[in-house]
């Protein structure tokens, strides 16, 4: 048996991504039982800081996708609880979890990423969406790619190659934001890379080569099995793979992020990898990418979950 005492996976709540989190937090609970540690699963509801307090967790695993899995909320409650977790602290999350604010992030610290504009939905309503629009184009171009500026699970998010697929994208994304990010879209190899530190400091894992049969990476070829093919190792010269494992060990530092992470990129064809954005909260499940990487390097999960924990509690 584990010397961890009791560990909580926190899973579910109610961000639009709640269905993937039960499945991430099943998947972790699972990978932990298997290495003897004593896991429950709870949801994010008003159960939950009764059944803290009452029954106290050496140390949480938070598998929450979503606004207040990502953004900083529900770890603020742990910290005001004074209850270890795995991941990055609330002010990390939040800087991560806005697109945008990565982006300025990345950037200022050397890394590629594409042109972008971040927009409120009161802009377009206010100035006129067909002038806005066209500005946007002038600007940045075709193709583009729109998605949410806080958000994940790729909900909401549109590939643009003309000019007229532009508003309905641009409702789309509003279903699941306020805010807009649109970016230049950037041809080339989409891979993604983890990053997981035990205790030696952040150390990449294999990218995850990602090829989707409907040729976009939406929630449905994210979560559905067979939707998409994976090469892990991603079929990369080893030039441009190192380049991007030092790419997104650089967005994990930079960002103040700790324990684990992974770094969505495309791979041009010089080579070189553009920074889309950073999950803090990777998915666990069945076809998601982390547990991929982590099975290409031989490593078992349950194993890794367990020196996460142990991180985060001697962490305190």
């Amino acid at each position: 048996m584990s010397d961890l005492g009791r560990v909580v996976v926190l899973a579910g709540g109610l961000s639009h991504e709640r269905d993937v989190s039960l499945r991430s937090g099943r998947r972790v609970a699972e990978a932990l039982r298997s290495v003897g540690v004593e896991v429950d699963v709870l949801d994010v509801d008003g159960a939950l800081l009764p059944s803290l307090k009452e029954d106290r967790p050496s140390v949480v695993f938070p598998a929450l996708h979503g606004a207040a899995g990502e953004d900083g909320a529900v770890r603020e409650v742990l910290e005001l609880l004074g209850i270890p977790y795995v991941g990055a602290t609330p002010a990390a999350c939040r800087l991560a979890f806005d697109k945008p604010t990565a982006k300025d992030v990345v950037r200022a610290a050397g890394l590629l990423t594409p042109d972008a504009v971040a927009l409120p939905h009161a802009m377009f309503r206010d100035l006129g969406a067909t002038a806005v629009l066209d500005a946007i184009v002038a600007r940045l171009g075709m193709p583009l790619f729109v998605k949410p500026a806080r958000g994940g699970s790729a909900l909401g998010c549109s590939v643009v190659r003309e000019p007229g697929e532009l508003p309905a994208a641009m409702v789309n994304c509003f279903a699941y934001g306020d805010t807009a990010l649109v970016e230049r879209f950037v041809e080339g190899v989409e891979v993604a890379i983890s990053v997981v530190d035990t205790g030696n400091g952040p150390t990449p894992l294999p990218a995850v080569e990602i090829v989707p049969d409907s040729g976009v990476y939406d929630y449905t070829a994210r979560y559905t099995a067979g939707a998409t093919e994976f090469f892990t190792p991603a079929r990369l010269e080893t030039a441009a793979a190192e380049t991007a494992a030092r790419t997104a060990v650089t967005a994990h530092q930079v960002l103040g992020l700790r324990d684990l992470s992974r770094t969505d990129l495309i791979i041009d064809e010089q080579g070189r990898p553009w920074f889309l954005e950073v999950n803090v909260a990777p998915g666990m499940t069945e076809t998601s990418l982390l547990p991929l990487a982590a099975s290409a390097a031989e490593i078992d999960l349950g194993t890794l979950y367990r020196d996460l924990l142990h991180v985060a509690e001697n962490r305190g």
